[in-house]
């Protein structure tokens, strides 16, 4: 039997990650099921399901943490899916790329960027017209 962490995590992940997160899990089973069972307790059913912060305000700090960190696109991948999945615009998520440009550059930036690019597409989104250059 499953501990509450679990449960909870399990509830989290399907509600941000959906099949996405569950394909993590499940190719995780054959090399690291622990590794999944930590992710889905700690990650999602400690981490993920406190108060204080919305869904749509995790999602986009960790697709930022993994933007800054960089070589983690299989991540950011899921992360991002999950970011829309939980209500965040297109728009919103290029607009917070946009502004880790400062501090951890372009080739971060423009790898994520590629990696949003691909998913939009996969999930048929276009962004709006209206861009914010700042002027």
């Amino acid at each position: 039997m499953k501990s509450r962490r679990f449960e909870i995590g399990l509830e989290q992940l399907q509600k941000i990650d959906g099949v996405s997160g569950e394909k993590v899990i499940q190719t995780l089973e054959d090399i690291a099921p622990d590794l999944g069972e930590y992710i889905i307790e700690f990650a999602f059913g400690d981490i993920y399901s406190r108060q204080g912060l919305s869904l749509q305000e995790r999602e986009m700090i960790t697709i930022t943490s993994l933007l800054t960190l960089g070589g983690c696109e299989p991540q950011l991948e899921v992360h991002i899916n999950g970011s829309l999945n939980v209500g965040t615009s297109p728009e919103k998520i290029i607009e917070t790329f946009i502004q880790c440009i400062p501090y951890v550059g372009f080739p971060k930036v423009l790898n994520a960027t590629f990696v949003a690019k691909k998913i939009f597409s996969e999930r048929n989104l276009t962004l709006g017209s209206n861009t914010n250059d700042g002027r």
